[in-house]
């Protein structure tokens, strides 16, 4: 009896060893940790042409592994120019960051929870920013459209795959050696 319960209990710890620990994808802070407004031509811009304004918004994505195991830092960083007429009405630029507790993703699908996960759990919070800092700005309340942050890594992975092409064509490898 004593014989099957060591074998049980043998059989289950090696169970234990072979099951792959959860996958957590936990929120441990969101934070804004840069934001700046500019509006070069105040106050004669309020009085100019109602003209609509060009709007461009540009978009950076930065993750950082931390020290901690399994934390990362990510920061999608934001910035939205309107221009009247060709002067710039104003430019917002938003660093909306976050602190993220991810386990269980296999590393070669790290980069899709770092770079489309995480951005899009921080993109309310940034437009809220954005359209807060406008307004504060005396300027109409800007309403961000949703990014499509799976297209912007599709688009970044096939830029990277083409420079690359273009490299070994060259007779490059992706470090800038070159092989003969």
């Amino acid at each position: 009896m004593a014989e099957n319960e060591k074998d049980t209990a043998a059989s289950t710890s090696e169970a234990a060893e072979k099951i792959k620990p959860a996958t957590t994808f936990d929120i441990r802070k969101i934070y804004l940790r840069d934001a700046s407004v500019e509006s070069p031509r105040s106050p004669g811009i309020f009085l100019s042409s109602s003209d609509s304004p060009e709007i461009s918004i540009d978009a950076s994505i930065k993750a950082q592994k931390l020290d901690q195991e399994d934390y990362y830092d990510v920061c999608l960083g934001l910035t939205v120019t309107s221009k009247v007429q060709k002067e710039t009405a104003f430019l917002v630029e938003v660093h909306q960051a976050g602190v993220f507790h991810i386990v269980g993703i296999p590393r070669e699908d790290m980069p899709l929870a770092l770079e489309i996960a995480c951005p899009n759990v921080l993109l309310p919070f940034a437009r809220e920013a954005i359209s807060d800092l406008v307004g504060k700005a005396g300027f109409p309340q800007l309403l961000l459209s949703p990014i499509n942050f799976e297209a912007l890594y599709q688009q970044k992975k096939q830029q990277k795959l083409e420079a690359a092409e273009e490299l070994a064509k060259d007779g490059a490898t992706p470090n800038g050696e070159q092989t003969h």
